[in-house]
């Protein structure tokens, strides 16, 4: 049977009835790039979350309206909540959409590795308090049942942009040691939870030697920076092994290998990562950058997205 899976990063998908007609436009933006895709196992970054009522709680009423006649429509699905809660949160939420059902799903945020904290160097007689490192949002993961019988395990992420997180100091928050701390920060963030993730990846091995294992999404960082090189694991510098996890994105032609475009330069920061079970299974792999507009010089309101969707295709038996 062929299986297609692919990721998105949907940028920030919004919707409002005060604002009926800019999403009217950006779904007609987004719908060539989804029917494109033709996927069988979908994982979504970016999804808003509304409130129908300004009492209710928060429900997928953007993604509802995306999907609407659309083959996604009837897709099996899994959504993240905010972590401590029941609702998913308003901005940058998860969702995988499978044709075929989702026997378990589960989301993880800080389940295997703990929240710490990193005390700031003194500032002359100044001790600043410790700043908590904590993810900015969840892994989603679920368990998809395979016409075949097999189990397909897919990992849906979007790891914490470099972008240096706030951190107030002496010299005020927009100082350059501010700006250094706050760059630190965001690295412990992101690779602390590619760790996670990586470390997750560990017990579906250990359960299942041969697990079809899929990571997909927005790792925020290229194929040689440190949390893909976490996700993809493997026991030597060529990240190889049994449970080494094969970048597929990177068996895209040279010239097309990008997922995002940031001041002229094209970057490839979303990745679809396979075992070498599922990895053995795979066909080819597309990323449908055509006309991707630059990040820097978009102008606003965005349409579409500024991400470019991956789709790797396989013959799984």
């Amino acid at each position: 049977m062929d299986l297609r899976l692919a990721t998105f990063n949907l940028e920030n998908l919004e919707w409002s009835a005060a604002h009926e007609a800019a999403f009217a436009r950006r779904r007609a933006a987004l719908l060539p790039a989804l029917a494109a895709l033709d996927a069988d196992v979908l994982c979504l970054q970016e999804v808003g979350a509304q409130k129908p009522h300004k009492h209710s709680v928060r429900e997928y009423l953007a993604l509802d309206r995306l999907l609407a006649d659309t083959p996604y429509r009837d897709y099996f699905r899994a959504t993240s909540v905010r972590p401590g809660t029941s609702a998913p949160a308003d901005v940058h939420n998860l969702a995988i959409l499978s044709r075929w059902p989702i026997r378990a799903t589960r989301q993880i945020h800080h389940n295997i590795v703990a929240r710490w904290s990193w005390p700031p160097p003194r500032e002359g007689d100044v001790e600043p308090a410790p700043i908590v490192i904590e993810w900015d949002r969840p892994l989603l993961y679920a368990a998809i049942d395979l016409p075949t019988g097999a189990v397909l395990h897919v990992i849906d992420l979007h790891l914490r942009a470099p972008r240096p997180a706030p951190v107030a100091t002496a010299r005020g928050e927009g100082s350059s040691k501010s700006q250094i701390e706050g760059q630190f920060i965001a690295a412990q963030k992101r690779e602390g939870q590619a760790l996670e993730a990586r470390l997750f990846v560990e017990t579906l091995f250990d359960a299942e030697p041969e697990a079809r294992i899929a990571i997909c999404g927005d790792v925020n960082a290229d194929e040689y920076d440190a949390p893909t090189r976490l996700l993809r694991g493997g026991d030597n510098e060529l990240q190889q092994g049994a449970r080494a996890l094969a970048p597929l994105e990177e068996r895209v032609e040279a010239a097309r290998r990008f997922t995002v475009l940031h001041a002229g330069r094209p970057k490839l920061i979303d990745h679809i990562l396979a075992s070498p079970t599922l990895a053995a299974a795979w066909r080819e792999t597309r990323i449908l950058n055509e006309g991707l507009q630059d990040e820097v010089f978009a102008p606003e309101p965005v349409l579409g997205s500024l991400h470019a969707p991956i789709v790797a295709a396989f013959a799984v038996g």
